[in-house]
């Protein structure tokens, strides 16, 4: 019996001996598989409009909002950010944490204000600079991935990320041909250079993010993207702020009515008034003067709605809107319908959020729209939306369920929607109903971990890519 014991125990200690070794072998010996993984930080680029910037004025809109709410959620799942955007104001610290995880760095390229987007190429190297300055007091590898937004954001993306060997991730947000190609009367084209700069990106990215998959297809056909590249990323909308009642407030069964009536309260709106909302850059490829437009045809129609409408347009001049920024208000006066029209400036998104409530349905006659973010949030209040449908807002929109989408800009078709709501008021809370249970397909918990995959194939073609050329380096 002490025999058999010993023997086992010897056995015992031989086997030790021997995984003990199998764990000393070098890499070379016993090749481990590499798992794909998530990147630990990640340098996001926007160029021209800071994340800490108020919506709705300049060149600060839905691409703002989109950055933010992606950062704080990617932090939440591990995933840190640094933020790269252009300093408008020297009293600007160089950096300035959003939220844990998330950090804003500040760079210095060219004056401080009354630099126009359409300048900002001219700094480009001046904002590479400073993005390479922040990265070289980093040891090597401390980005994973660079994630650019906006063709300008992209250029230099594609320097940092070769650079720095690291994957280039890049979103569009908005494209030159498809603005080109659906320009606003009057309005003025993007330039060759856009087109050209746009076409470099593309092909110097390691994947492509669309909002849409009419996005992607555009991508592909407009810009020769590879479609194994381009990846459909629906963007989210922040379900805690736009809800059809406050944070805090504890709803009935069919409590929305209440709800409305609270917000309208709140911002000196009538009760019982059609109350159709534009929110949003004020520029004509925006389109806020259809919504005029339409509320003429309107009450030219009906004049006795004339007492019971108020039409507030919350936003301030945009782009090619900077050129005449009391246009919009002159044409309300020659339409006749000033005295209908509310223009206020832009607001916070928790007030913005009371604006959504407020309103029997929110108006989106865009000529173009990547996705029309806003038409989500609008929802997610508990809002039906009337808008075009471009871009992706037919995604957005559940058109006859959680809104209407008009095909075309005839101020009349929009008149004819107005009318539908002015007769049949049910309309707001019934599709406002429907367009709430919609828009909670939409978070941007979801978002984020799609994008994080987005990352991870993204690092994964790149090191396989470098594989591929070491070995094709050495024969």
């Amino acid at each position: 019996m002490s025999f058999d014991r010993h023997a086992r125990s010897e056995e015992e200690r031989l086997v030790s001996q021997y995984v003990s070794r199998l764990g000393r072998r070098s890499p070379a010996a016993a090749p481990r598989l590499r798992l794909p993984r998530r990147p630990r930080r990640v340098a996001m680029l926007s160029v021209h409009t800071s994340p800490l910037h108020q919506p709705g004025t300049g060149d600060a809109g839905g691409m703002n909002v989109y950055i933010v709410e992606l950062a704080q959620r990617l932090a939440e799942i591990n995933i840190e950010v640094e933020i790269f955007t252009r300093a408008t104001t020297a009293a600007l610290p160089p950096s300035v944490e959003l939220t844990p995880g998330v950090l804003v760095r500040h760079v210095d390229a060219g004056p401080y204000e009354g630099l126009a987007k359409e300048e900002l190429p001219a700094q480009l190297c001046a904002f590479t600079h400073g993005v390479m300055q922040a990265w070289a007091g980093h040891r090597p590898g401390y980005y994973d991935l660079v994630h650019s937004h906006y063709w300008l954001s992209g250029h230099v993306g594609w320097l940092a990320a070769q650079r720095w060997g690291a994957p280039l991730v890049h979103a569009m947000h908005t494209m030159a041909k498809v603005k080109n190609a659906n320009l606003a009367d009057g309005d003025t084209p993007e330039p060759a250079a856009r087109v050209i700069g746009e076409t470099q990106v593309v092909a110097a990215s390691d994947r492509l993010i669309a909002n849409t998959e009419e996005e992607a297809d555009e991508l592909v056909r407009h810009y020769a993207a590879d479609p194994a590249k381009v990846a459909v990323v629906h963007p989210g909308v922040n379900l805690d702020r736009f809800r059809p009642f406050p944070r805090g407030a504890i709803p009935g069964p069919g409590q929305h009515g209440n709800a409305r009536a609270a917000a309208r309260a709140r911002l000196g709106l009538p009760q019982d008034a059609l109350i159709p909302l534009f929110a949003g850059r004020i520029q004509p490829l925006k389109a806020p003067d259809i919504l005029l437009r339409a509320v003429a045809v309107l009450l030219d129609e009906r004049p006795e709605l004339r007492s019971r409408i108020v039409v507030p347009v919350v936003g301030g001049p945009s782009g090619s809107g900077l050129a005449k920024p009391e246009g919009l208000q002159k044409l309300a006066a020659r339409l006749g319908i000033a005295d209908v029209v509310r223009f206020r400036p832009p607001v916070g998104q928790e007030q913005l959020a009371d604006w959504f409530r407020a309103a029997s349905v929110l108006v989106m006659p865009s000529y173009s729209e990547s996705f029309g973010l806003v038409a989500i949030e609008a929802q997610a209040a508990g809002t039906p939306v009337l808008a075009a449908a471009v871009g992706g807002l037919p995604v957005a929109v559940r058109d006859g369920h959680t809104g209407r989408l008009v095909r075309g800009h005839d101020p009349a078709e929009y008149a004819r929607v107005l009318r539908d709501f002015a007769d049949h008021p049910e309309l707001t809370p019934r599709m406002g109903d429907a367009a709430a249970r919609h828009a909670q397909s939409f978070g941007w918990d979801s978002a984020a971990a799609t994008t994080a995959d987005v990352y991870t194939a993204a690092m994964q073609a790149h090191r396989d890519a470098h594989r591929g050329r070491v070995r094709s380096n050495h024969g």
